[in-house]
């Protein structure tokens, strides 16, 4: 089905440090596409961190996150990716009527008590903030990747907040999908780390470090200076006076470099100052 994408469509599997065997199962399913990205992070560091790591990985102009057991239907992907010929973010919506319904009751009390809670701590109105498709353009990807801190099932949440606070415009496409029996949330245990990094978000000022540097420098260079340092996953962020490469929250040292390539300056940024900006990744 993800053959409907096109020949030059890319795979990039991430591995949660699963113990059943994913990754040698999802490699040999996929194996066929010419373009396949598969790697394992050690331990398991939770949804959200492995959407951050594949984001950085990515190449494509477009960037579709899925879930593995592929629950929405792929006969949606192409709708997701054409959608952002108009706009920032396309995020998949199972919402029927005025709600998503699951198979259980109590998931289904779940779900609406979450979404209560995300409108109360970020004040998206978005009813479906965790359907497991949403497609990006690169740039607001792999910016929203770096700023991010939350790993675990919460980060769609944080992801569509941080988005609305940067300014990226955002349409949702219906989706139809199965409620896969085996899912790896614990409605208990994962619902209280999720209302946790709910109130986390509102207090994190979101600064990360970046390299000042001259309106007009093309990408081709600052690619060529993150390599030197072997930084990637890096956002040219261009503003009306000045453009900005972002990099990770760790990225201070190799930034370094990058500011001595450029003749640059490095520095911290924060969401207010990333707003508006045209976003390309690196």
């Amino acid at each position: 089905m993800l053959s409907a994408l096109g020949d030059d469509v890319e795979i990039v599997i991430v591995d949660d440090g699963s113990t059943d065997n994913t990754l040698a199962i999802a490699s040999e399913v996929y194996g066929h596409f010419e373009h396949l990205v598969a790697v394992r992070q050690e331990p398991n560091q939770g949804k959200g961190a492995a959407v951050r790591l594949g984001m950085g990985l990515a190449s494509g102009e477009g960037v579709l996150v899925s879930d593995a057991d592929m629950a929405i239907n792929p006969q949606h992907f192409p709708d997701l990716i054409d959608t952002l010929r108009g706009v920032d973010i396309a995020p998949g919506s199972r919402v029927e009527g005025r709600r998503v319904r699951y198979d259980s009751l109590v998931r289904n009390v779940a779900s609406d008590a979450f979404h209560f809670l995300v409108r109360h701590y970020t004040g998206l109105t978005l009813r479906d903030t965790q359907c497991g498709a949403k497609a990006f353009r690169a740039g607001p990807a792999r910016l929203l990747a770096l700023l991010a801190i939350t790993d675990g099932f919460a980060y769609d949440a944080e992801m569509l907040s941080l988005a609305q606070r940067l300014g990226l415009s955002l349409a949702p496409v219906a989706v139809t999908w199965d409620d896969v029996k085996g899912s790896s949330v614990n409605v208990g245990s994962d619902s209280l780390r999720m209302v946790r990094d709910l109130r986390r978000l509102s207090k994190h000022r979101y600064e990360n470090p970046v390299v000042e540097v001259d309106l007009e420098v093309s990408v081709a260079d600052v690619s060529r200076a993150a390599r030197e340092v072997r930084l990637n996953g890096l956002v040219l962020a261009r503003g009306s006076e000045n453009a900005l490469v972002v990099l990770a929250r760790d990225g201070a040292l190799g930034g370094a470099g990058i500011a001595a390539a450029l003749g640059g300056r490095l520095r911290t940024t924060n969401i207010e100052e990333l707003r508006g900006r045209d976003l390309i990744a690196v």
